[in-house]
């Protein structure tokens, strides 16, 4: 029986309600979302673990930085707050402060000179108190690492022309244009808030952990070095020295113990000035002189550079300097008009490098500057690099008798052809400075351990790790006895395969860790044939790949990860080991414990469907920070302790998600032309139905290998050259993204075999409209779409930006954002054609769409700037011109000026939507904008960009 006629309207009311409901809850995408989305952009946990800080970041906008107490929960929120820092006994929070995003556009617009807009304040958070200070105008502050009460700050320089309401700020260094970047510096003692007031500071450097603070001064009677001792109630201020020359260069040891400075004359016409190092410590009256330039130390004609840094090794016993051949005088000024001149480049056979990546490196050749050694205590001057072997590195942090010097010098022509570059390799004396060449032809960088008794490096003909005594120059195979591979399994390029890489070595240097796919290997370099697997094979037992976390950010800046054919720098390894664990079969991921010396195997703490970030562990207690994420949650920051019990969120950055269609994704799984098991991902919106009866339009999107990025989330956002997945599925779309392997000389070929069985896959399934199937992609990915739509007719559109269409007329060019050759990227590396182009003629033509461009009926959009660095413009413009004779529906889209891909963030949203509307209209039936039906005449652009829909009754 129906229900009475009130009742019914009723409930088609209530209906109506909900639905409506459902809909402004879940409603798609669309790109005036991006700007409500904003990501964490840094973050860091105080030294006790009590309190974290980050940043939030909009698209554009003004940020916002929080500080969070953990427990108990209290939130400080710091509206355009960045570059913030906690003290070392988390007491405060220092920041700068922004201008307002609104100001500063608008002194934009107004022509505001730039010494006249809004600028930086400094403030500083009492986290006891939730009290904060603010100071106007402060360009910069520095805190010291460790252990200390107070702060300093350099003000901005007074503004020219000021007011009399600015006038009297304590400078007294106005209108004097010599001096233009002096500026007064502010120490502040944090507990009390008294400060001390220095005028014309031009440069100032704290010590890490010592209490000293160094600073140069400006003015009208000269220029001075002066030192401040922060042990006291107030400082201590003593000058170090006084010149008219400049100082600039200075550094400060650890501790605060000792202070190295230049001094030299200041100027622009050369490269290179005569400079003096001078030292100094507290109780001094004045500086020691070191090494003045010309020194018998040195080379002849060589001087000290200011273009280096000075540091201290890690006991303060030596200083490091730069030093460089005394430069040519300064080219005068040319008497001949313009036309008078002549420019020109020879290029000569012989040149080590090509005129073009002479040119890229000149400014870097001219500064080049060469490492040199001071030692405090005997008063030794050593010269390390050379000319000939230009980088040198100290072993154990600059404490080591022995250091490695590396070149490529002898093998810079080879570099346009060859891959991987080559480098001869040489250990030298800090003693005597004798030096020897110890390895030769080495197509990898070799490491020196931390201590500095071995040398590590990777032998790509033998595929195993090498090592050296630097005592006794022994040599040894340290990889010998692991009983599997450890170099890349995956790897398929022309070259010989890299490593999976080092763990790092144990505290004393007595055992290096060697991965391999899964597990973690100790070697005792002088035992090398008793290699134990620290990890008890666990990794291989359980399809995990294990890999040691480095919580030790300062000893060990590189430690993380799995990265094939990268040699990480060495790290220290404590015995406690906390593991990132990832299944290579069902993506999820995690962490275990372990110990270098026991002998239990590791122990699982966390494994989620998820993706971790690689945690920050707070210096002075057991608390980690780091981020969690899927394809539906977004990566906001946790706490736990090492265990990963009990882990809290503290951030929830984007709530709003909650009101828009979302993605879901699963792994897929198929077999390619070849007979090889292959993975992809499928993204598809979130209220899915594969029973539901519809058909949903399907975009593929390819570079090499995305499975192992399943639990990767994609916030909506413009991106310069690819489709957010997201966003395409929140429309309605499917997403495929599938994998790659590769055959040498047979790339475009191998992308065929490798995705299109798994497009057809998917396509056989009811809920896939075979005849509104897409395809995108950039730069690699564009070229392979380019191939492919020469051999299939499967996709209704296809978008291939920056392409790669003629590899015969690409592979003489030259990539001029580093002006290298473009020959060994074919060769031996991404292209994968394995030989030269007179060896193998044959495989660059079939491997070049332009040959079959006659072949292609898929609507081909193409975005290909002017200004591409990577990619030559003309291959796109090769191939849209070939399409355009053929009369077939092509466009070629060139952001004027840009590079590879746009930048200005207008021009990203701009290429983002018309890369919506293209598919839009060839996989939805949506009516064809402007440009896409008509086309952007020149003498229109000015007035409209085309985006509106196009005054036609065809779809």
């Amino acid at each position: 029986m129906r229900p009475p006629r009130a009742l019914a309207l009723f409930f088609v009311v209530l209906g109506l309600a909900g639905l409506s409901s459902a809909q402004a809850q879940n409603q798609p995408l669309s790109h005036e979302d991006y700007d409500r989305w904003e990501e964490i952009d840094t973050h860091s946990i105080s030294d006790d673990g009590e309190w974290v800080l980050y940043r939030t970041s909009p698209p554009k906008g003004d940020d916002t930085l929080y500080v969070k107490q953990v427990d108990p929960r209290r939130t400080h929120e710091v509206p355009r707050g960045e570059e913030a820092r906690f003290t070392a006994d988390a007491q405060f929070v220092a920041f700068m402060v922004a201008p307002p995003y609104d100001s500063t556009r608008q002194a934009k617009l107004d022509d505001v000179p730039p010494p006249r807009r809004p600028t930086d304040d400094l403030g500083l958070l009492d986290l006891s108190s939730g009290d904060t200070t603010r100071v106007d105008r402060v360009q910069s502050y520095k805190l010291p690492d460790e252990g200390r009460d107070w702060v300093a700050y350099h003000h901005e320089p007074p503004r020219p022309d000021t007011s009399e309401a600015e006038e009297g700020d304590g400078s007294d260094d106005e209108g004097d244009d010599e001096n233009a970047d002096s500026a007064p510096l502010t120490i502040r003692h944090l507990d009390s808030g008294e400060t001390w007031r220095y005028d014309n500071v031009t440069d100032y450097a704290v010590a890490e952990e010592g209490p000293l603070l160094a600073y140069t001064v400006a003015d009208s009677t000269g220029r001075s070095i002066r030192a401040a001792e922060l042990d006291g109630d107030a400082p201590q201020v003593t000058t170090l020295h006084s010149s008219e020359l400049t100082y600039p260069q200075m550094a400060l040891d650890d501790t605060g113990s000792q202070v190295a400075f230049l001094n030299g004359p200041d100027s622009t016409d050369v490269p290179h000035h005569e400079n003096t190092l001078h030292h100094w410590t507290p109780g001094d009256a004045e500086s020691a002189t070191l090494v003045e330039s010309g020194a018998s130390a040195l080379p002849d004609e060589w001087l000290v550079s200011e273009q280096a840094g000075l540091s201290f090794s890690e006991d303060g016993s030596r200083v490091f300097f730069g030093t460089a051949p005394t430069p040519p005088p300064p080219v005068e000024k040319d008497s001949l008009l313009e036309d008078e001149q002549v420019e020109l480049d020879v290029w000569h056979w012989q040149d080590p490098y090509l005129q073009p990546m002479q040119k890229e490196r000149a400014d870097a050749k001219t500064e080049q500057t060469y490492r040199a050694v001071h030692v405090v205590e005997t008063g030794r001057t050593l010269q390390l690099a050379t000319e000939d072997v230009p980088a040198v590195t100290v072993g154990n942090e600059g404490n080591a008798d022995v250091a490695l010097g590396v070149t490529n010098r002898p093998y810079r022509q080879a570099l346009s052809w060859d891959w991987p570059p080559a480098y001869d390799a040489y250990l030298i004396d800090l003693q005597s400075g004798e030096r020897e060449r110890v390895l030769q032809d080495l197509q990898a960088v070799p490491q020196l351990s931390p201590t500095g008794d071995y040398l590590t490096w990777w032998d790509r003909e033998s595929r195993d790790w090498k090592g050296l005594d630097t005592d006794t120059r022994e040599r040894m195979t340290l990889s010998t006895s692991i009983p599997h591979p450890v170099f890349d399994h995956r790897h398929d390029r022309p070259y010989p395969a890299g490593p999976y890489g080092l763990a790092g070595w144990t505290e004393e240097g007595e055992q290096v860790l060697i991965y391999d796919r899964y597990d973690v290997w100790a070697v005792d370099p002088d035992q090398p044939g008793a290699a134990r697997a620290v990890t008890d094979e666990l990794g291989r037992d359980n399809d995990l790949r294990l890999r040691h976390v480095s919580l030790d950010t300062d000893r060990n800046p590189a430690a993380w990860g799995d990265r094939p054919n990268v040699v990480n720098p060495p790290t220290v390894v404590s015995d406690t080991l906390l593991l990132s664990a990832f299944n290579v079969e069902t993506k999820a991921d995690g962490f275990y414990r372990d110990r270098i010396g026991g002998g239990d195997r590791p122990t699982e703490l966390i494994m989620m469907d998820r993706s971790f970030s690689v945690p920050e562990k707070a210096d002075d207690a057991d608390r980690l920070l780091y981020t969690r994420e899927s394809v539906q949650e977004f990566p906001d920051l946790r706490v736990a302790d090492r265990p990963f019990t009990d882990p809290e969120k503290l951030s929830t950055v984007n709530p709003q998600q909650d009101e828009y269609r979302w993605a879901t994704v699963e792994l897929v799984e198929w077999t390619s032309a070849n007979g090889e098991q292959l993975e992809g991902l499928l993204y598809k919106p979130e209220d899915f139905d594969p029973d539901s009866g519809r058909e949903y339009p399907m975009m593929t999107y390819f570079y090499e290998q995305y499975s192992d990025d399943l639990h990767e989330h994609y916030a909506p956002a413009a991106h310069r050259s690819i489709i957010n997945f997201t966003f395409y599925a929140s429309r309605g779309y499917l997403v495929f993204v599938p994998d790659i392997h590769y055959e040498e000389g047979y790339p475009g070929e191998s992308a065929m075999q490798s995705v299109m069985p798994g497009v057809t896959r998917l396509a056989d399934r009811d809920y896939v409209d075979e005849d509104r199937i897409g395809v995108q992609g950039h730069s690699w990915g564009g070229y392979q779409i380019a191939y492919m739509v020469t051999k299939t007719d499967l996709f209704a559109a296809a978008e291939a930006g920056a392409p790669v269409s003629n590899m015969i007329s690409a592979y003489g060019g030259i990539r001029w954002g580093t002006g290298m050759s473009r020959m060994f990227q074919y060769e031996e590396t991404q292209s994968r054609i394995g030989g030269s182009l007179w060896d193998m003629p044959m495989r660059y033509i079939n491997n070049s769409p332009i040959f079959q461009a006659d072949r292609i009926d898929t609507p081909l959009m193409m975005m290909h700037n002017d200004q591409d660095s990577a990619v030559p413009w003309e291959q796109g413009i090769e191939l849209f011109v070939a399409l355009r004779r053929l009369n077939k529906p092509a466009w070629l889209l060139n952001y004027t000026g840009e590079v590879h891909w746009p930048t200005d963030l207008a021009e990203i949203r701009d290429w983002t939507t018309r890369m919506q509307q293209f598919f839009d209209h060839y996989l939805k039936g949506a009516p064809a904008p402007r440009w896409l039906d008509r086309g952007l005449p020149a003498v229109e652009k000015d007035r409209t960009l085309g985006l509106e829909p196009a005054e036609t009754d065809e779809p």
